[in-house]
């Protein structure tokens, strides 16, 4: 079974993208990034959701860094509870899980597992980049080390959910975004235009979901309330939208990705109008060689029925 580490910012459909890792490889770690909402409030997700997969499951979950890499004494950057629910986990409030973090650092155990199995471990990124890209600039020899890095960040080309221009995760920290795309390691991108082509759930969706009847299937359920009701009101989106969990399908059976192509990408850090945008030179206007694998097309029934499986197989 291959090995992985995830690196996420816990909430809403983070949530399932980790159940959909725990069933498909085997996680040797958790990591934690400042994004989606209160960084002490993302662990706790994660260690509850661990604790829902079942099975007496214990997997390391390490803090890492709470704010992107160039904000230094501000309040924070924006979190996205509007979108998640307070807790970030559709207003369910759950419980504490019984595990609780590891003492180490996030960027450290990214660095001294990646040493330790040279070639063997692949990063699974579903939050901004800023504990993968100072684990990078802290020990550039792991670069070598990291087979593949599946990242859900950025759009094609194509409308962004936090302004615009801009994906969510590159947006909160664009600088860690360019660091991580011009390191060098083999990368395949699934984007936020993928996420609402091939990844929404509609309301007939959830109720085939609910009937299932599973512990996963509630849970489910539980964590969605409120990004419902925001993709309804905000995106105009009839469902709910699942990019996480579609990097980690991708990331799992390849063969869900049904078009690609490798193309130059880069992040604009510095735009006024247009932070964290990323650039896909699909036509080589820059001339520069292409340094990223880019998700175009996804089988939307084969996603489907990986989603479901996880679901029907947590109980």
């Amino acid at each position: 079974m291959r090995k992985v580490i995830i690196d996420t910012d816990t909430a809403g459909d983070d949530t399932i993208a980790i159940l959909t890792a725990l069933h498909n490889f085997q996680v040797e770690g958790v990591t934690i990034t400042g994004g989606n909402v209160d960084f002490d409030q993302e662990v706790e997700n994660a260690l509850y959701t661990i604790e829902v997969s079942g099975g007496g499951r214990y997997v390391p979950v390490y803090k890492g860094c709470e704010r992107p890499l160039l904000m230094n004494g501000e309040a924070g950057h924006r979190t996205v509870e509007d979108v998640h629910g307070e807790d970030g986990m559709g207003g369910a409030h759950f419980p504490k899980a019984e595990q609780r973090p590891e003492e180490g650092h996030a960027v450290d155990f990214i660095i001294e597992r990646v040493k330790r199995s040279p070639g063997e471990i692949e990063l699974l990124a579903i939050a901004p980049l800023t504990n993968i890209a100072l684990a990078i600039k802290k020990d550039p020899s792991i670069i070598k080390a990291i087979p593949h890095l599946y990242i859900m960040g950025g759009t094609n080309n194509s409308l962004g959910n936090i302004t615009a221009a801009a994906e969510y995760n590159f947006w909160v920290d664009p600088e860690a975004a360019r660091i991580v795309l011009h390191s060098g390691i083999p990368i395949t991108m699934v984007g936020w235009d993928m996420c609402l082509e091939y990844s929404i759930m509609d309301d007939s969706d959830h109720e085939e979901i609910a009937a299932l009847g599973t512990k996963g299937a509630d849970f489910f359920v539980q964590i969605n309330e409120v990004v419902k009701k925001f993709n309804k009101e905000v995106h105009r989106l009839t469902g709910t939208t699942h990019p996480d969990t579609l990097l980690m399908a991708v990331a799992a059976d390849e063969e869900l990705m049904t078009k690609s192509h490798k193309y130059y990408v880069d992040i604009e850090t510095k735009g006024e109008l247009t932070r964290g945008y990323s650039l896909v030179d699909i036509n080589n206007r820059s001339g520069k060689a292409p340094n990223v694998r880019v998700c175009e097309q996804v089988d939307r029934k084969r996603f489907k029925k990986q989603l479901l499986d996880v679901l029907r197989a947590i109980d």
